[in-house]
């Protein structure tokens, strides 16, 4: 594993961390976006395609709205191998469900990094989305392609299901704060802990964040009544991997979704969503967390539990 420096990889461990031994994660570095007025890039059908892994819970977030916001005919897609090895991730088809690299057929995702800027510092991350007609990234931020996905492509598709209404925005903005700070990347924060103090502060506030969620469930669908939301979108992939991986590889223990009531009903129910069980792969997950994670698990053994996930 490691990093883009001024366009040489450099071998690195995937755990960046502050002076108190907590994980801190790297900003992404493509921030544009898509739209019918941009200088640049224009909703077209075809012109653009998505770099995901399985795996990844961000890349997740893509591929549900890819499949609700009916894109799959208008935006490709390649998937990476779950392994994320020392050249980072690559193209790898030897495990089922890695496509290779459809355009171009470049061995490792850091090569798309490098078309985009030969000279480029990043952290190589999933997802990306491209533009073939600049080859280019036009943007590596998955809560921003999200919102790409929900609005901008909607007259080409005809989809116009709003999972970031107006008249919950701020609501819905909110929840998303909350929900990324303390368990999205709070499950990282546990797991990538270089200090017990640090391992204990971030798990402590996921646990208590996630039973305040069980506390927002009581008595209602979504988490904001029986609407399904942008929140729910970005929530979901996370707990989709918990029982599975994170309880144990990220030390993120002290209970399992299952033994929440309303929370493992809500995984169900979403997980029963056409556009969210399709593009949950639990093989990759699995694979990708623990033969990946060598500071974590050096001898590379993949477990084989839970026998109940959902």
């Amino acid at each position: 594993m490691g990093r883009l420096v001024d366009g040489k990889w450099v071998k690195s461990s995937v755990i960046t961390s502050d002076e108190s031994g907590a994980y801190d994660r790297v900003p992404r570095s493509f921030r544009d976006t898509i739209s019918s007025n941009h200088s640049k890039y224009q909703p077209e059908s075809g012109r653009y395609h998505l770099y995901v892994s399985y795996a990844c819970p961000w890349a997740h977030r893509t591929l549900i709205y890819r499949k609700l916001k009916s894109l799959e005919s208008h935006i490709s897609v390649s998937v990476v191998s779950p392994d994320m090895l020392e050249m980072g991730w690559t193209f790898d088809q030897s495990i089922a469900g890695a496509t290779g690299d459809d355009l171009y057929g470049l061995n490792y995702l850091q090569e798309i990094y490098l078309k985009a800027d030969p000279k480029v510092s990043t952290t190589v991350t999933v997802p990306i989305l491209w533009d073939k007609k600049t080859q280019t990234i036009v943007n590596n931020e998955s809560s921003e392609i999200i919102r790409i996905f929900n609005s901008e492509f909607n007259e080409l598709t005809g989809n116009h299901e709003d999972f970031y209404p107006e008249d919950l925005a701020d609501k819905i903005d909110e929840l998303n704060e909350f929900i990324y700070s303390n368990i999205n990347n709070g499950v990282y924060r546990s797991g990538f802990a270089k200090t017990q103090e640090a391992y204990e502060s971030a798990v402590t506030k996921l646990f208590t964040s996630l039973d305040r969620v069980e506390e927002i469930l009581e008595g209602q669908k979504y988490l904001l009544g029986d609407r399904l939301t942008e929140a729910d979108l970005r929530l979901v992939p996370t707990l989709l991997r918990f029982d599975c991986v994170y309880v144990t590889h990220f030390k993120c223990n002290l209970k399992r979704i299952k033994d929440y009531k309303n929370l493992s009903r809500y995984v169900r129910d979403l997980y029963s969503i056409e556009g969210i069980k399709e593009t949950t792969n639990i093989e990759h997950i699995k694979r990708h967390y623990f033969y990946s994670h060598d500071d974590l698990n050096p001898y590379r053994i993949v477990a084989l539990g839970p026998s109940e996930i959902f």
